[in-house]
This record gives structure tokens, sequence and C-alpha cells, in this order.
């Protein structure tokens, strides 16, 4: 099917001419860098503009590591103002995504109790050992397909319980706290709701068994919904905007990673996707989910992909790594430019030995090329000069190490699920390492396609195109077919 086909009229239920498509803007919320993004259509194809990109970073708080809510509410509310003022219709429809796990306590007033915890905070450490003696990780695992990450929010929420704060205070993860602010009803779209650790892999709802077990308050968990549903118009000073007098609000996947998954264009069973960020998550789209002895040995987790069916991957650490070195040399005086760095890297000889790339000790933030050689020491390795100069030797050991983990990850997936792979899909940040995405090709022997660096954007944009495509069945849940015509008409946009 061309694109002129899947964007043309096709009567009752189906997708309308895309010249009448009106403008739609997506939120992309990264731990790293957070984007406002608008969807216009310009003589029938597609335009999607970055209006506003603006840092995000935890921040210390005593012994705490916390996000900064203000100032991540007023990106998000500068980059919907510079939509408005771009925007030469009105506006359709936001929708929001961002990264997993993460949320917000509400107090009466709907004001969030305090600042969120980040995922790296050290209190989750605790926590998770106190839970697993209420429940066994096999158990959870029967229970829920997820990969044992001790950020996940079961793990948060029973560090509140030890921390003593009320388990009766409402909580909604980030993504769908910034769309709450906006007007919508406290949800959790289900994408997102499933890498909480707290949904029942069967019944897909809340599971009872769990809040039971570990004593948490289920009228404080948010109503569960469905990627692509209408959560109401916006609602507060920006509704008096002209281009926001009728906007939507609509959960889209409010996992990135299954906004970035739905932004896939693909054909067969023969491929796999690795999601390149902060995080590389690699795996591929089931049916149902798996969670057999086999898929539990090798922690491969079970969460919910756009229009139903499971992102079945692992997460390892990605991206993180190299960030955190160029955090450490800016600290040191020695600012360095990623793209020079990894130019260097590409012209050394590749490291004789490989870095375990998911130790605990790497997952930490601050002074990655001590934590670097603080490995290596204990493998009895010399260490490498931690200066500027040597940072592309740091460089070349962190791409040739992820590779090969990759690759790893892979055989263990096509074993798990008797899958065999052909194809290996990059979206994400991280498919712009010429020299990480070479490496890979060669460690997986599989062809690699790269998608779009702001895959968790084109997804988002996607799902709400598939939601205005059938508005005449209001509450009908999106299949996977129909958010993927979506990202087809997506796959040539311009994109700045």
């Amino acid at each position: 099917m061309n694109a002129s086909e899947q964007g043309s009229d096709k009567g009752n239920g189906g997708l309308f001419s895309r010249r009448s498509t009106p403008p739609m803007v997506a939120v992309d919320l990264g731990a790293g860098s957070c984007r406002v993004s608008l969807l216009r259509w310009v003589n029938g194809a597609p335009d999607v503009s970055v209006l506003h990109r603006f840092l995000n970073a935890p921040v210390p708080d005593g012994h705490s590591i916390r996000w900064d809510l203000d100032t991540i509410c007023a990106g998000v509310e500068y980059g919907l103002r510079q939509c408005a003022e771009q925007s030469d219709q009105p506006i359709a429809s936001i929708g929001v995504d961002g990264w997993a796990v993460d949320y917000v306590r509400l107090k009466d007033d709907g004001m969030p109790q305090a600042p969120p915890f980040c995922y790296r905070d050290p209190r989750n450490e605790p926590a998770e050992l106190a839970v697993h003696q209420r429940i066994s990780e096999p158990q959870l695992y029967a229970l829920t397909g997820l990969q044992r990450l001790g950020f996940n929010t079961i793990y948060q929420l029973f560090a509140d319980k030890l921390a003593g704060i009320p388990d009766a205070l409402p909580w909604v993860n980030l993504p769908e706290y910034v769309l709450h602010r906006l007007g919508a009803r406290r949800v959790s779209e289900y994408t997102n709701a499933t890498h909480t650790g707290l949904i029942d892999l069967r019944t897909k709802s809340w599971s009872l068994e769990i809040f039971n077990v570990l004593g948490f308050d289920l009228s404080a968990a948010p109503e569960l919904v469905p990627s692509g549903t209408d959560l109401g118009l916006l609602q507060g000073p920006l509704a008096a905007l002209p281009a926001f007098k009728a906007t939507r609000l609509i959960a889209p996947a409010c996992h990135d990673t299954a906004s970035a998954i739905a932004a896939i264009a693909h054909q067969g069973d023969d491929w796999a996707y690795l999601s390149s960020g902060t995080w590389s998550l690699l795996g591929t789209l089931q049916a149902q989910p798996l969670n057999s002895e086999a898929a539990y040995t090798a922690n491969f987790t079970n969460l919910g992909a756009a229009g139903g069916g499971i992102c079945f991957h692992k997460s390892v650490n990605g991206m993180w790594l190299i960030q955190q070195c160029l955090d450490h040399w800016t600290r040191s005086g020695s600012a360095l430019n990623l793209s020079e760095l990894i130019e260097a890297a590409a012209k050394l000889n590749p490291p004789e030995v490989l870095l375990e790339v998911d130790h605990p000790e790497l997952m930490l933030p601050g002074d990655m090329p001590g934590r670097i050689n603080k490995r290596r020491a204990e493998a009895g390795l010399a260490g490498i000069p931690e200066d500027r100069d040597h940072a592309p030797a740091f460089a070349s050991l962190i791409f040739h190490s992820l590779a090969a983990k990759y690759a790893e990850v892979l055989r263990e997936l096509a074993q798990v699920t008797g899958k065999h792979f052909n194809t290996l899909h990059v979206v994400g940040g991280g498919g712009r390492n010429a020299l990480l995405n070479r490496l890979t090709a060669e460690a997986t022997g599989l062809e690699l396609r790269l998608g779009h660096v702001e895959s968790s954007t084109i997804g988002n944009l996607a799902i709400q195109m598939a939601v205005f495509d059938h508005r005449e069945r209001p509450g009908a849940s999106l299949s996977l077919e129909q958010i993927g015509l979506c990202a087809c008409q997506l796959e040539a946009a311009r994109y700045e």
C-alpha cells in the first residue's frame, strides 16, 4: 500500500484525506531532554517541527534525587504557547508520552505532595529487598511478567510506605500527570501502567493480589485507560488561546518506548527493535505475553504495546554511560563534543576486554570514568587515564561493549520466542551514533534500519491521528494496524 492510498478517503470507518487533517501536538518527556512538537500538513504532506526543546535532569535534594516538576511543566507550557503561535489552524489534540515508572503524589487539592523522586534514587534498594520479603521474585514475575528492575514503580511506592508517606495519597505517573495538569482526569494509560509492576498479566488490570500483599491502597491508583483514550478538552489558561479553543487531550502510548515502537512501519514477523537512548531496549512485538520459565531466567519483560499486544524486551544500559562520562568531563572543565568523540573512537583498535555494561555500579550517576575504572580494577585490568585526551578510549570501550551486549540479548530473544530475526529497527537518539550502529550490525549480523531519531514523538502523533481517523467510534480501542497505517504516513515526514 502506498502513501497516497493510505491517505485517501475510504468511506465509512476509513482513513480520511490527510489534506483535512488538523494540526496536532506531541509532548515527549525525556529523562535528559523534553520536546514539544507540532504536526501540520502542507499540501497533504506531514511536517513536524520541534518548537521547544529543553533540558531535564534530576536534582539532588539532601540524600534524595528528585525531578524539578515546576521546570518540566513550565517548559511544556512554553512549548504549547509556541505551538499556538505557529499554527494557522485550530489544534485538534495534545498527547503526552515520557519515561516510565516515576510518579507524582497528589494532595487533596490536586497539587503535588512533593517533587517526584527520580527512579535512580537510592531509597529503592532497601524497598526492593523489603518487597521480595513479602512476595518472591518468581511469584511477582508470574503475576506481571515484568523484568526485575529496582526502580519499577512497585518498589518506589513501597519506599514511600517505608518512609511513612500515606498509602491513600493518590498518585499518577509523570506523562499522565502533565495531561492531568492540562485538564484531564487522573488516569494510567495501559502501556505506562504495565511498567509499574502492579498490572496482572492475565486480567490487564491492577493486581489485587499485589496490592493486598504489599498493603497498597487501590483507591490511590489511577483509572486504567487504553492507548488513544480521549480525556476531554484542554482546560486552564492555555484554553483561552484561539488555537486551543477546542483542543482534545489524548493519552497516546504514554510510555515513550511504546510510542517509539508504534512509529516503526513494519511488515512480517522477522524483525526486532532497539530503542536506543539513555536506556537500550531490545525486543520484539508479541501477540500474547510470554512469562515462561525461560523468559523469567533471561529476565525479559512484558510491557503493553500501543494497539494491543506486548512489547517483549529487555532493558540494557545505554547512552547513559557516555552521557555520564561527558558530564564528568564537563564538570572538570573539559567539555567534549559527542560527534567528535565518536569519530575519534572509531579510529581506535577494539578493546581487548569488554565492559559489563549492566553492572549496578554503572547504573548510578556521577564519576562514570572512575566507575568504569573500578570495574576494570576488579577484573585485574589497568585503568584508563581519566583526562579528556583519553576520552575516545572510554567511548570505544563503551560502544564495543554495548554492541556485544545487544548481540547477546538478541540471541536470547530468539531462543525464548522461537523467532528468527533478519532486521533490527533502531529508533531513538542513539540511532545517530554511526559507530555504535556499525558495531551493532557487525555483532548481530542483522540488517539495521534506522527510524526517526524522535520516534516517540512520531508514534505519539500516529496514535493521535488514528484516534481522529476513527473518531466516529468513541471509546473503541485502536488496533496496531490502524496505528501502523498512520505511522507509515509519517515515515517520510519533514522533521526539524
